[in-house]
């Protein structure tokens, strides 16, 4: 591969990714409290057994509606950098794979089911390792003001407590637990790959059977990405709840492993505790989804058009 190929080729990574991490921010601050809501139910113990509108109205009487946002800056911080490593290391593996199917002259140079599988895992690995930090001070950041509300209401002239900032949570965890408390989760977090595993690969295999007929719009995009997230989060969630369980372990008690912890919340809760806040979780997922995959493909379109029309302008004016 020639010089100017592998510079075209890695500038369109990094387009995917910043695409990527674009697209992120934006449906990560459509959907966030949806994901307050799971997040405080999957880390509660067997007390709360609320509905979501009553979840919602407890938050806001105690915290005013910011509680709902609570965590929001590490929460956009990590989606960014999340999805630049993820769509980065993906479309490097993607490119891979379709240099291979070329040399090999393959009918077609499209991602098989395979393909895409490992592109995920790949991805996937990396993101996890990369960001499991952030992640574990944005869940202790969401469910800080649960653990520390109580059930009854608070008197009206009694101010919300303030809310430490990210840096002082980081600051804080480290201080008292050290730097390890940064990785909590990572086994369950890794098997957790399979999550967006499942997702791409479904939303890459209806793309290409779709682009076959038409051009794939962002709108297609949208509706495809739901799909997508919609089985692989049902099929992955008792994981999500073990990692966010893990990710607060060390203020709750003694800090177990992935097996210890699914048995835990089984024998204390029952089957039906591995699956607390699974509606606002898997309506937060989907609707995010599809908003990211709508946005990325969007933004990903105008960074191709920005490519090809700055130096067009460039050397127009050098004329």
């Amino acid at each position: 591969m020639s010089q100017a190929t592998s510079a075209a080729q890695q500038g369109d990574n990094i387009a995917h990714a910043l695409a990527g991490a674009g697209g992120g921010l934006l449906s990560m601050t459509l959907t966030y409290p949806l994901i307050t809501l799971s997040t405080r139910a999957q880390v509660e113990s067997k007390r709360a057994r609320t509905s979501t509108y009553d979840a919602v109205r407890h938050i806001v009487q105690r915290e005013g509606i910011t509680g709902l946002y609570s965590g929001l800056d590490s929460a956009l911080f990590g989606i960014s950098i999340t999805n630049f490593v993820y769509y980065y290391w993906y479309e490097w593996t993607r490119a891979f794979f379709e240099r291979a199917a070329v040399r090999t002259a393959r009918a077609s140079k499209r991602l098989t089911t395979v393909e895409s599988m490992i592109a995920g895992a790949i991805a996937g690995s990396a993101t996890v390792l990369i960001t499991n930090p952030i992640w574990v001070v944005n869940t202790r950041m969401t469910a800080r003001q649960s653990e520390s509300s109580s059930d009854l209401p608070a008197p009206a002239t009694e101010k919300p407590t303030p809310k430490p900032s990210t840096l002082a949570t980081l600051m804080h965890l480290l201080k008292k637990e050290g730097a390890s408390a940064l990785f909590a989760g990572v086994l369950p977090a890794l098997v957790l790959v399979i999550n967006p595993i499942l997702q791409y690969t479904i939303f890459e295999q209806l793309k290409n059977t779709l682009s076959q007929r038409r051009r794939v719009t962002p709108r297609d995009s949208f509706i495809l990405g739901a799909i997508g997230k919609l089985l692989a989060t049902s099929i992955t969630y008792p994981y999500i709840t073990v990692k966010s369980r893990m990710h607060v372990a060390s203020k709750e008690g003694p800090q177990d492993g992935m097996m210890q912890s699914f048995n835990r919340v089984i024998k204390d809760e029952g089957w039906g505790g591995l699956y607390k806040g699974i509606a606002p979780k898997v309506t937060q997922s989907v609707i995010t989804a599809a908003f990211l995959f709508a946005f990325k493909d969007a933004l990903y379109e105008a960074s191709v058009k920005a490519r090809r029309t700055i130096p067009a302008k460039v050397a127009t004016k050098a004329l």
